[in-house]
């Protein structure tokens, strides 16, 4: 019996700031900082064997601070652009509300919330899927099946693009799902991958 644990990172600077973040590597915040300290706190009582994070600082700064709060820092960390966030190409940047002005609120709703329909020059979440889920399948699970604890801190789109796969979800249901910063959820899988259980925190 094997478990995963997945976080999005702790608040960004552009979270706070309402911009749109996708692949600029920004630093957490002062209470993202705090939300990955107590993140650890919360999984103290979970041992992993392995750790997976994207290329961009704030998932691995949240990773560092959960594993450090909950002493497990000696364990490996892989580290892989598959599991970036969502790129939002020429959005990158933008403030939400400006670009609402800009494009308008209906444009920007489908952008950020239809499945398969990517902003300029950027990704949909059905193309951020297509780079996670080959990932996963080969790097991830098959430690799973061994029976090996594994946790990834990433990002609200590459974990939408997993939870989906995961829950066996319809694309109408994964755009409604949110995912909280440095909220840790906990899946408990049988030797088959079949979820067993789920903990939200």
């Amino acid at each position: 019996m094997a478990q995963l644990t997945i976080v999005r990172h702790g608040q960004s600077e552009w979270n706070l700031q309402n911009r749109f973040t996708g692949w600029e590597d920004v630093s957490l915040t002062d209470k993202g900082r705090e939300e990955a300290k107590k993140a650890g706190e919360t999984l103290k009582a979970y041992r992993f064997d392995e750790a997976y994070t994207s290329n961009l600082k704030r998932a691995q700064n949240t990773l560092a601070m959960i594993l450090e709060v909950s002493g497990q820092t000696a364990i490996p960390v892989t580290k892989d652009e598959a599991l970036n966030e969502r790129h939002y190409g020429d959005l990158q940047g933008l403030d939400k509300a400006e670009t609402a002005k800009k494009f308008g609120d209906e444009q920007v709703h489908i952008w950020r919330r239809s499945f398969d329909i990517a902003p300029p020059n950027g990704e949909s979440l059905k193309d951020t899927a297509a780079r996670v889920l080959p990932y996963y399948e080969a790097e991830i699970e098959p430690k799973l099946k061994a029976g090996k604890n594994i946790i990834i801190a990433a990002h609200g789109n590459s974990l939408r693009a997993l939870i989906m796969h995961i829950e066996k979800l319809t694309p109408e249901q994964i755009l409604q799902r949110e995912i909280g910063t440095a909220r840790p959820i906990v899946y408990t899988f049988d030797a088959d991958l079949k979820v067993e259980g789920i903990q939200e925190f």
